[in-house]
């Protein structure tokens, strides 16, 4: 089936089933993302990272019918406003869970570095000569302080 046909066929659905499709679609996704919340906070990256092609796939389910939403709201409105309504409701908790989850991600990320740059600096501390130079003070090369680590800030 061709992108457009499957379009065709979601415009053509009865209004509540396109509201319930994208209702359950939201809720999934709601779902995925409050685990991958929960798993971060708990400090358990590899888990929520293993949630991610879910995350991925719900998403575009999701934003492929909230388009067929947007292009039938009108319908919508008229056959079906009680289910419009919730779908609506459902996307403001999206937008709350999404705030959420992007905010945890972020002190994940930010936690990471922190800890791969302590950890970078002792090693190049361990590594630093323990001799004395010729002012009477023990050498110190900044430059070498993360010799062989390095951080990817992709996270």
């Amino acid at each position: 089936m061709t992108a457009a046909a499957r379009l065709a066929a979601l415009d053509a659905l009865p209004a509540e089933d396109l509201c319930n499709h994208a209702e359950t679609a939201l809720a999934a996704l709601v779902d995925v993302m409050n685990q991958e919340t929960t798993l971060l906070r708990a400090g358990h990256m590899r888990e929520a990272g293993r949630l991610t092609p879910d995350k991925t796939r719900l998403a575009q389910d999701y934003v492929t019918l909230a388009r067929a939403v947007q292009r039938q709201n009108q319908r919508l409105a008229a056959e079906a406003p009680a289910a419009l309504e919730r779908l609506r409701a459902g996307h403001e908790s999206l937008a709350t869970q999404m705030a959420e989850n992007l905010r945890v991600l972020a002190t994940a990320k930010t936690v990471t570095e922190d800890v791969l740059t302590d950890v970078a600096r002792l090693v190049g501390q361990q590594d630093r000569a323990k001799t004395y130079g010729t002012g009477g003070q023990v050498a110190a090369d900044p430059a070498a302080a993360a010799r062989g680590l390095t951080v990817n800030r992709a996270l």
